[in-house]
């Protein structure tokens, strides 16, 4: 069972990748005729609301699989269960073909742009995709039977024939088929279990329209104005019906099929009957109006054959102003580099106004307090959080009075090797304690630090080398160098290192995030990897798939007026195939 879950999880994983790349570039939201079929009431929902160029992306990203091992999933390919095999199969086609986007599309039948859709009927999940070679995406599923000896039933459902294959065993009870169908150039994949309706099959394949749809319904209209999102794509969580299904019995899709699932006498005592009383539905139904949804769109997107760059915003909406308001006060400062993706190998920075930690989070805290909660399990967590009070944070936060931000930047590393042990020959780093007077924060640090006691540092920008102190021999190839450049307490190195310190010295303290993390791939494992070919020393093939990795990746984090917003950007390079 373990080793079905792997798979399973690798085909999750890359089903989770697609979907993050199908969040790209038209008509309106209105007139997509597949919302006609999702109902307004899907808890989950991620569209592609115009035409994706599949074939562009995949050939913008192909070089970076050129080093993929053929043998990569071989332990996988010695499961035990059958369906593992399965899946592993399909996997293994997709991966044997990225490497030539033209032969991938063919080998799988999709078109070169496509519109799939994934959300869910209830808790019955559903995803759609264009297909223009039908026989061939049925080619992969019957390699994937031989290679796995599982077989398929075909099966109808109005004009609709679809294959069915067995997830659950025999012996069990409760059943659970995968299922695949096409119509009007729509692939389908969806689910069925032992309490599944034909109704939900006819929704689910495109022969039903739901009663009430997304399409009429103005929600991703609604979207895409809130947060200013492009009309490419849309994706959402809708926490309100999740709690109306988890609370009562029949008053969305999801809570009819939980209803009758724990109805089902092998399943034992209802696990939602402590949440579903008159008190906790009035409880999480106010926490949900509260935060109702978790929404996602894209923010920038363009791709070419020779380059994609794709960012996105996930937003965790919120209309509790006290908590919002709160969590406002604590942005501090992010500095300007760590928004380029191009200019470092890795960075991160966090911006926290030190001096509003404490009394914010005491907001939050005495705001989770009220209302009086008495819905028993909300009670039991607000009861235990009224024991761990924040207000104790004031006293650690004192010794960094001022704190706007901190910051780390790998810019540049040479390596070589020296009796055959890798050395390090350069490093070209900055980082950064920004603050509103970091003379004076230098000075409070340095009783706690006997090693910086002589050192008087000025307000100038004059450096002083830390290798002396420090020990640091010169054949390390490292001289730290320490300096107030404006508000900005920095260490750098090398003379990339100088130049960004002489940058961030220009810089004024401002509150423009909270969290800024990214990363070059290529530059990052390209020098450590041809350092370990010159060591002679074997190279995992895992590992030679990160060489020449033409990728760039940057997550964020912050607070808007709108709630709490997770950044993500990626950019990808074709490269020369090897």
């Amino acid at each position: 069972m373990k080793k079905i879950v792997i798979a399973a999880a690798i085909i999750a994983a890359g089903a989770g990748g697609y979907w993050y790349t199908q969040n790209g570039a038209g008509s309106s939201v209105s007139a997509n005729p597949l919302l006609d079929y999702v109902p307004a009431d899907t808890p989950i929902f991620s569209g592609q609301l115009k035409p994706f160029p599949l074939k562009a992306y995949l050939q913008s990203i192909s070089g970076n699989y050129q080093q993929y091992p053929s043998n990569a999933l071989a332990e996988f390919g010695e499961l035990d269960s059958p369906m593992g095999k399965f899946f592993v199969s399909i996997y293994q086609q997709y991966m044997d073909g990225i490497k030539e986007p033209a032969l991938l599309l063919k080998t799988f039948g999709f078109p070169d742009e496509v519109k799939p859709y994934i959300y869910t009927l209830g808790a019955l999940p559903v995803l759609k995709i264009d297909v223009n070679q039908v026989d061939a995406f049925w080619a992969v599923l019957d390699k994937a039977e031989k290679d796995s000896g599982v077989t398929h039933e075909m099966r109808k459902v109005g004009d609709v024939d679809y294959r069915a294959y067995a997830l659950s065993d025999e012996t069990s009870t409760e059943k659970a088929e995968l299922l695949f169908a096409q119509k009007d150039g729509i692939l389908t994949i969806t689910f069925s279990t032992s309490i599944t309706e034909p109704e939900l099959l006819e929704m689910a394949f495109g022969i039903k329209k739901a009663p009430h749809s997304l399409a009429a319904s103005g929600i991703l209209d609604d979207i895409i104005k809130t947060h200013g999102f492009k009309d490419d794509s849309i994706s959402f969580i809708n926490h309100v019906e999740i709690v109306k299904a988890l609370t009562s019995a029949d008053s969305n899709m999801l809570s009819k099929q939980l209803t009758k699932f724990f109805a089902n006498e092998s399943v034992g005592e209802d696990p939602l009957a402590q949440i579903r009383t008159p008190e906790c539905r009035t409880e999480l139904t106010a926490i949900a109006a509260n935060w109702p949804r978790t929404v996602a769109g894209l923010t920038a997107f363009s791709v070419t054959e020779k380059e994609s760059h794709m960012a996105a915003s996930f937003v965790v909406e919120t209309k509790n102003q006290p908590i919002l308001a709160a969590m406002q006060k604590m942005r501090g400062f992010i500095p300007a580099h760590l928004a380029d993706i191009d200019s470092t190998i890795f960075s991160m920075g966090i911006g926290l106004d030190v001096n509003e930690v404490a009394p914010s989070l005491t907001a939050i805290w005495d705001d989770l307090q009220k209302p009086q909660l008495t819905c028993a399990p909300l009670a039991e967590l607000q009861a235990e959080l009224s024991q761990q009070s924040p207000a104790m944070l004031g006293m650690f936060t004192g010794m960094a009075n001022g704190v706007k931000g901190m910051s780390v930047s790998l810019l540049d590393f040479k390596m070589s090797t020296q009796d055959q042990e890798p050395k390090l020959e350069s490093l070209d780093a900055l980082v950064s304690l920004s603050a509103e007077n970091p003379s004076m924060l230098f000075n409070m640090v340095k009783p706690f630090a006997p090693m910086l006691a002589e050192v008087q540092l000025a307000d100038n920008g004059d450096a002083t080398d830390l290798s002396p102190i420090l020990m640091l021999p010169p054949e390390l190839g490292v001289k730290p160098m320490l300096a107030i450049k404006g508000q900005h307490l920095v260490v750098y190195s090398g003379d990339k290192g100088l130049a960004l310190a002489n940058k961030l010295a220009g810089e004024k303290l401002s509150a423009n995030g909270m969290y800024s993390l990214s990363a070059d791939y290529g530059k990052m494992f390209t020098p450590m990897l041809t350092l370990l070919e010159m060591s002679g020393e074997p190279i995992p093939e895992e590992m030679k798939m990160l060489k020449d990795y033409n990728m760039r990746v940057q997550m964020s984090f912050d607070v808007n007026k709108q709630g709490l917003v997770i950044g993500s950007v990626a950019n990808s390079k074709a490269t020369e195939k090897k």
